[in-house]
């Protein structure tokens, strides 16, 4: 039983005597309009008797003063008997609408106004002038018969008033007489159920009370249920968990176990060769090299998935970027697949890091290539769009808003429903063994969410895959970036002249890169730490670039580079470091004005960077 009927039925019995109650109160109120109705009604009957009453004294008053005059010939006298007239009439103009709801009274009325205006027409002409000898006639013939007629006219209606008055008080009296007697019976009547409900209300109330205790119990065994069911499926979620890490640490560990094997293979046949005095190793020297740029490609990839990667982001024209890549997608599909490229008018600019989106649109044309072994159709479309309360509210990773959406489509396999979920998992590929690390679409959603974007997949089995993606509109300055293929970049060379400092804790990273930069022409002094740098930045203040590890013990490379600063405000800068959450990245994005180069890095790489540092690029 719920609680809500429960109170139903605990509110159930108190609803009798509440409208007995309220029955009471409409009673008596409809009996005391009532009974003010009857007063009314009763002032009235006496207002008209009132009226009759001084239409009688002013018609006495009026005849007395005409005799006065006939006999004194007094005009004072004379001046009463008008007042008198004045009174009459006025009074009978007042009784008409006194009485205009009765009938019997209103035919009355007309009788009487006729044999009134008679009589007071015969005042009028005795009291014009002193006449003595016109008394006696004045109370002979019509003139005295209109005035008996008068007369009875009013005492009928006199009397009918007597009669309407008394009937109209008894009707007041007999109801207020009832109405104790009835208010009486329905209080009792009241008071009596009201006691029956309260009974039944107890009644009901230990119904309630046992309902909330059954109710209390279901509710602990419910929580009960709910906590063991919560501590299942978290232990069902560990077990997912665990089971993905062992895909990506087993992944990681096979790819870098390949890449290791090439490159420890590779140097110790060039070791062998070297010690036999045969200098005819270029071929392991770059087997060596191309295995450890696997490495640190897949480093990349990994820092892509977790959103851990460092970007540069500039304003950019996606439109712009995917037709500068359209010769490339073509070579990269090869010419059994169609390329249509759908670019829309108007489209807003994106802030995003433009080389890594490069990046993603290769690796979704990849995919697609691989969906379509007998060839078929590649499209890549351009909107502006919108995404409401509705969608965002079915997908919680992303805030509504404008975005720029860039959709790739393909004619190819499909996915199955349950490929379909795990498309985005790090190392899970359908592709045959040798044919990729199944990195490539969790990088694409690493770089898109860091971006504050949101990707989306819609695929069936057998009518191809479309991948969209959405990325936030940028409402900033129209700088945009300048992307240059790295292949059309030579190698720059340095100078003697230009003094770099170099700043790394492992000691042979801090020599390679030493070498490296010497190679390169450049002179070089080097430090292990912060404390040995601010030393050597102090003996040596042709120092023109403070190259610096960010993580180190003590004293970090954003500490450094403050304390050099102090020192010398024009002193150039360049970080490196193999990890991301440091002091000069937040949230994935460089901070305003540094510059980084991320290890492991080719000595290409390096040359280029620091020659752009020094040179102000």
């Amino acid at each position: 039983m719920s609680n809500h009927s429960v109170k139903k039925k605990w509110e159930q019995p108190f609803l009798v005597p509440a409208a007995i109650f309220v029955a009471v109160v409409l009673m008596l109120t409809v009996v005391s309009r009532e009974i003010r109705s009857l007063q009314r009604d009763v002032a009235h009957t006496q207002e008209v008797k009132d009226q009759l009453t001084a239409i009688q004294f002013a018609l006495t008053e009026g005849e007395g003063a005409v005799r006065g005059f006939m006999l004194s010939g007094d005009d004072t006298i004379r001046t009463q008997f008008l007042s008198a007239r004045e009174r009459a009439e006025s009074g009978v103009a007042n009784l008409e609408k006194l009485i205009a709801d009765n009938p019997r009274q209103v035919e009355r009325v007309a009788e009487l106004k006729p044999a009134l205006a008679q009589r007071l027409r015969q005042f009028t002409a005795a009291a014009t002038t002193f006449q003595p000898d016109r008394i006696l006639p004045m109370n002979l013939g019509a003139g005295i018969e209109a005035q008996n007629r008068a007369r009875d006219i009013v005492a009928a209606m006199v009397e009918e008033e007597d009669q309407l008055l008394l009937a109209r008080r008894g009707s007041v009296a007999r109801i207020a007489g009832l109405l104790p007697l009835a208010a009486y019976i329905l209080l009792f009547v009241a008071m009596t159920t009201a006691m029956v409900a309260l009974s039944r209300a107890r009644q009901r109330r230990d119904e309630l009370e046992v309902a909330q205790t059954a109710l209390r119990a279901t509710n602990d065994k419910l929580s009960s249920e709910i906590n063991e069911r919560e501590n299942v499926e978290s232990q069902l979620r560990q077990v997912q968990k665990m089971e993905a890490i062992g895909q990506l640490t087993g992944g990681i560990a096979h790819d870098f176990n390949n890449m290791l094997a090439v490159i420890i293979g590779a140097l110790n046949i060039m070791q062998r060769r070297l010690d036999k005095g045969d200098h005819n190793i270029g071929e392991f020297l770059k087997a060596a090299i191309d295995g450890a740029m696997r490495g640190g490609s897949l480093t990349q990839r990994l820092l892509a998935f977790a959103r851990k990667q460092v970007l540069e982001p500039r304003p950019v024209d996606v439109n712009k970027l995917v037709s500068g890549m359209s010769d490339l997608v073509r070579r990269t599909l090869g010419e059994t697949i169609l390329t249509e490229v759908i670019l829309a008018g108007g489209l807003w600019r994106v802030h995003v890091d433009a080389h890594q989106l490069e990046t993603v649109i290769l690796n979704l044309v990849v995919n697609a290539r691989d969906a379509m072994p007998e060839g078929g159709k590649l499209t890549i479309e351009t909107a502006n769009t919108h995404l409401d309360e509705g969608y965002v509210g079915r997908h919680l990773d992303i805030p509504p808003g404008q975005y720029v959406l860039l959709c790739v489509s393909d004619t190819g396999t499909g996915m199955t429903p349950d490929v379909l979920a795990r498309a985005f998992d790090p190392f899970f590929t359908t592709k045959s063994a040798g044919r990729g690390t199944g990195l490539g679409l969790s990088q694409v959603y690493g770089f898109v969410r860091q971006s504050g974007g949101h990707v989306k997949i819609y695929s069936e089995l057998g009518q191809g895959a479309t991948m969209k993606i959405y990325l936030p509109r940028f409402h900033g300055p129209a700088e945009e970036a300048d992307v240059k293929p790295v292949a059309t970049l030579e190698t720059p060379k340095g100078r003697s002249n230009e003094l770099i400092l170099v700043v790394e804790d492992e000691d042979a990273v801090r020599a390679l890169t030493v070498e490296g930069l010497r190679d390169l022409g450049y002179s070089v002094l080097a430090a292990p730490g912060g404390s040995e740098a601010l030393k050597l930045l102090e003996a040596n203040p042709n120092v023109e670039l403070l190259f610096t590890d960010i993580v180190m013990p003590h004293i970090n490379g954003r500490q450094l580079a403050e304390a050099a600063h102090k020192v010398r405000p024009d002193l150039k800068v360049l970080y490196t470091t193999g990890y991301t959450r440091n002091a000069v990245v937040h949230n994935g994005m460089l901070d305003p004005g540094v510059r980084l180069l991320g290890k492991p890095f080719t000595l290409e790489q390096l040359a280029r960077t620091v020659r752009d540092v020094l040179d102000g690029n």
